[in-house]
C-alpha cells in the first residue's frame, strides 16, 4: 500500500540509531531516512538533515563525504537497499566487518553529556537516571514527538 504525505505534514523519522540493514552498519538507515524526508520536504524544522553527532560519525567511519552523500541522495532518491550500495561503491566494493563493528561499537557507546541527558529524561519521564546512551534518550524523544502528532479524540 503507498500512501502520499501532503507537503504541510512533517514526517518524524521514528527509526533508532541501533537499526541496521544488510551491511550490518547501525545508523546508516536512520541517516538515509533523514536525508529522504529532507531532500521531499517532510524533515521536521528541529532535524538535522545531517548533523554533527550519529550522522556524521557514520559518515566518517564509512568513508563517506557529507555534501557528495547529502548530494546523491537529493538526487537519485534511492531506496535504501541502493543507497547501501552507493556506500559501498564509495569504498571500492566492501567495507570490512571490524570498521563496521568500530563504528556500531561507538555509536552504541556514545553517551550524551549530564546536562543534556538530564532534560532529555526529565521531557520523556524517565525516571532511570542511569539511562545516558544517546540512542535510547534519542529513540524515546522521537517517540514523545510521534506521540504528540497523535490526534486525540
Amino acid at each position: 500500500m503507498s500512501t502520499s504525505a501532503t507537503p504541510s505534514q512533517k514526517v518524524v523519522p521514528v527509526l533508532s540509531s541501533d537499526t541496521a540493514g544488510p551491511l550490518g552498519a547501525i545508523h546508516l538507515p536512520r541517516l538515509w531516512l533523514k536525508l529522504s524526508l529532507a531532500s521531499a520536504g517532510l524533515l521536521p524544522p528541529d532535524y538535522d538533515e545531517c548533523g554533527s553527532g550519529f550522522d556524521q560519525m557514520t559518515l566518517s567511519d564509512l568513508g563517506l563525504d557529507r555534501q557528495k552523500t547529502m548530494d546523491y541522495v537529493r538526487t537519485h532518491r534511492p531506496r535504501y537497499m541502493q543507497f547501501e550500495e552507493w556506500v559501498l561503491e564509495q569504498n571500492g566494493g566492501s567495507i570490512s566487518p571490524d570498521r563496521i563493528e568500530k563504528h556500531n561499537a561507538a555509536v552504541r557507546g556514545y553517551n550524551h553529556d549530564d546536562e543534556k541527558a538530564a532534560k532529555m529524561r526529565d521531557a520523556s519521564g524517565i525516571k532511570n537516571v542511569d539511562v545516558l546512551d544517546a540512542v535510547t534518550l534519542n529513540t524515546i524523544e522521537d517517540l514523545d514527538d510521534i506521540y504528540e502528532q497523535i490526534p486525540r479524540k
